[in-house]
């Protein structure tokens, strides 16, 4: 009997990424990616860590596969590492990438796990990236090749593909901010990658849908439904001008809708590149919409410059990331989803949180209580969620187990096992077996 309240067909799952917990960066062909460069730029990385190792996942997966189904979920959500499979970006296939992943899918599907693939998920060849990366929209047909060089390699086990992660992130934080690789400062640049990665998604789509492949495909997007610090009408467009500038610009095109005028209005200094018939492949009919939540913000009017919102305090704890905890924000972007774009089925692809984990004494146990009321309260608005129609098919957490979190290095843990770096051992933290309880039925999400 299931107690959760949540339907017996829905989906339970963990994820992660290649970068972030596969290592053997330089083992069996795998080229250079923009992340093993920007980790040797001084500065950039937390105490100068790098990936070169972290989970040592490349060599330990069927360790970890076991470890799943000990969790009892029903699929794993990974990336595969473009420049494992081609270490240029483009031309030469290097064969163990393919063997690595065949091996990896096997092992999933011989323990009932359903393989989720996500085919971009940040690590961009290094020789693409010397050639302009995003900003040049060749980058868009590179990246169509690779991705059916995939599909034709694995779409027989693999009924779930996920064009790109967080377009969000390759953009701002990569090309604005400079936070993330290639670590670019450049309105324009941004824009550039905005247009060229909802390109390649589209053009992917059509490639998938040209095949009549089985399964589904679709995209996962960090998205911020922000909320009004007030009611006044000024923070209302505030929050609403926020957020064409994190979600709409990313979700509009895909829907049909084009780029949102608010968001061409605020950027006057730049110009999409965008060409005769772009908007009709970006808008290219998913199967469904991944989302990524971890956290919603209140967006003030700032009068010293009315274009740019700014964001407020409130009262809700924050987690190692500084981000704070709103399960609330979650039912509320859904709904916002289900009411602007009639979405098509909807996946949780990632929701976690990050905390200040310890082993006990003993080296064998992690309590993690506050990562158990996390899950917990998301867990309800996800039920919340589907109790009011909302297509809400699935839900994969972030992440199966501590590993390294890009800028932050190894010093945030989103794990449900904890990771001891040094020795490679993993060790299940209570919310692990808290999760295990949720996915078998027996824990009332009341």
């Amino acid at each position: 009997m299931n107690f959760t309240g949540i339907p017996e067909d829905f989906i339970w799952g963990v994820a992660t990424s290649a970068f972030q917990i596969e290592g053997a960066t330089t083992e069996d062909g795998r080229g250079l990616s923009i992340w093993d460069t920007f980790c040797k730029t001084p500065g950039k990385i937390h105490q100068g860590h790098n990936a070169e190792m972290t989970c040592d996942h490349y060599h330990r997966y069927k360790e970890d596969i076991k470890l799943m189904k000990q969790l009892g979920i029903q699929s794993y959500r990974f990336s595969l590492a473009w420049p494992r499979i081609f270490p240029q970006g483009k031309g030469k296939l290097n064969q163990k990438g393919i063997d690595f992943y065949n091996s990896l899918i096997d092992e999933l599907c011989k323990n009932d796990i359903t393989p989720a693939i996500t085919l971009y998920h940040w690590d961009l060849p290094q020789s693409l990236e010397d050639q302009g990366g995003w900003r040049n929209r060749e980058t868009a047909s590179i990246f169509l090749e690779y991705a059916k060089t995939c599909f034709a390699a694995f779409h027989d086990r693999v009924p779930m593909w996920i064009t790109f992660n967080e377009p969000f992130c390759s953009a701002y934080l990569g090309h604005y901010h400079g936070c993330h690789a290639p670590g670019i400062q450049d309105m324009q640049a941004t824009a550039n990658t905005i247009h060229h990665i909802n390109l390649a998604h589209g053009l992917t789509v059509q490639a998938f849908r040209e095949k009549a492949y089985k399964g589904k495909i679709g995209i996962t997007q960090m998205l911020i439904k922000h909320r009004p610090a007030t009611r006044s009408e000024q923070d209302k467009k505030a929050a609403q001008r926020a957020t064409d500038y994190s979600s709409s610009v990313f979700m509009d095109p895909l829907f049909g809708k084009g780029y949102p005028k608010e968001f061409l209005y605020s950027t006057p200094e730049v110009n999409l590149p965008v060409q005769k018939g772009d908007l009709d492949i970006i808008s290219e009919k998913m199967d469904f919409l991944g989302i990524n939540y971890y956290a919603e913000t209140a967006m003030a009017y700032n009068q010293n410059d009315p274009e740019k919102p700014q964001g407020v305090e409130s009262y809700y704890p924050k987690t190692e990331m500084d981000w704070p905890v709103v399960p609330a924000g979650l039912y509320r972007m859904l709904k916002w989803l289900d009411e602007k774009y009639s979405s098509p089925e909807i996946y949780i692809t990632e929701n976690g949180c990050a905390l200040p984990d310890t082993l006990e004494a003993d080296g064998e146990s992690c309590h993690d209580p506050d990562r158990i009321s996390y899950l917990r309260e998301h867990f309800k608005m996800c039920k919340k969620a589907i109790a009011d129609g909302i297509k809400l098919k699935g839900y994969f957490h972030w992440s199966i187990m501590d590993n390294f979190e890009w800028a932050y290095g190894y010093s945030k843990r989103f794990g449900l096992i904890y990771s001891d770096y040094k020795s490679l051992k993993r060790i299940p933290k209570d919310s692990f077996y808290f999760y295990r309880e949720v996915i078998a039925g027996h824990e009332p999400l009341e």
